[in-house]
């Protein structure tokens, strides 16, 4: 079942009945009118909280827990800038954390390998899609190594940004100019059900198999979500293409668009599925390489 997204851009009271979230939207002035919305609990992948007057009981905050739902809230600028992450239900847990931290260098550089070849040749699918000369990516995809000491990932991405956003005006960077506003709130919403789903599957999102900035606490989130950033590029870039009026605040058209990330269809090993369902996919085989059991991550390809 395809999990819902939930958003909350304006004050509202929430409490759970019945293992279901009653959302209640108070009119200040006539409590005989106020507005009662009842949601199973079971069916809520994310919540986004983007407003400074949303109350709600401890008992909203566990069961969405126990049900393995990420809470992301919203900052003063109304993006995404913190994640709560359920506690692993996963069975073997401790087994699993055992594996990740395990893990020897020579297996977590070609990890990395595979993973940045999964990125770049979905950024050179993606531009060839919008009929840009990709050569240069097509190029380093036969040239990276274990670990990529030559960094071709950065030089993949200087190429790549470039190419997509010079039309804008604009370089890529979380401060910079739109349309990085609209890649930065779908990235977020993509790290949360990578880093949901790695804790779906026993690990530690802190440890990661390259990023290892000692402020990061998912690290191993950035690292599994790098092949799946082109997708949300092309799924942006759809959006900019049909006709939006971009401007420098997100609209509320733009962040409705950016909640079906979870739902869009991605292609793993040939098979379709829901982002979210595919990312499980991912995950589940991260794990089965560090157990010895797998040795190839299964990443999304972007179509030819």
């Amino acid at each position: 079942m395809i999990k819902r997204t939930l958003y909350f851009g304006n004050s509202a009271y929430l409490n759970v009945e019945l293992n279901q979230l009653v959302i209640t939207k108070k009119d200040k002035w006539d409590e005989s009118k106020n507005e009662k919305t009842k949601i199973p609990i079971e069916d809520i992948g994310i919540v986004i909280f983007d407003h400074a007057q949303i109350t709600f009981t401890h008992r909203v905050i566990t069961s969405l827990a126990e049900n393995n739902a990420v809470i992301l809230w919203c900052d003063e600028k109304h993006m995404p800038s913190t994640v709560n992450l359920p506690l692993s239900k996963n069975d073997t847990y401790t087994e699993t954390l055992r594996f990740q931290i395990n893990a020897s260098e020579p297996l977590r550089k070609q990890l990395w390998k595979q993973t940045i070849e999964a990125k770049i040749s979905n950024q050179s699918k993606f531009l060839k899609s919008e009929g840009i000369p990709t050569q240069k990516l097509e190029k380093m995809l036969s040239r990276i190594t274990s670990g990529d000491p030559e960094n071709y990932e950065a030089q993949a991405a200087a190429i790549y940004w470039q190419k997509l956003l010079t039309p804008y005006g604009t370089t890529r960077g979380r401060e910079e100019s739109e349309p990085n506003h609209l890649l930065n709130y779908g990235y977020a919403i993509l790290r949360s059900i990578i880093a949901r789903n790695l804790v779906g599957s026993g690990c530690l999102p802190a440890l990661g198999i390259h990023h290892s900035n000692k402020y990061n606490a998912f690290c191993l989130a950035d690292d599994i979500m790098e092949p799946y950033r082109p997708i949300i590029d092309q799924y942006i870039w759809r959006y900019l293409k049909s006709g939006i009026n971009l401007s420098t605040e997100l609209s509320i058209a733009d962040k409705t668009y950016l909640f079906q990330i979870p739902v869009i269809d991605i292609e793993i090993d040939g098979k379709k599925s829901p982002l979210m369902v595919g990312a499980q996919r991912t995950t589940a085989s991260f794990v089965a390489c560090l157990k010895g059991d797998k040795r190839k991550i299964l990443y999304p390809c972007l179509a030819d």
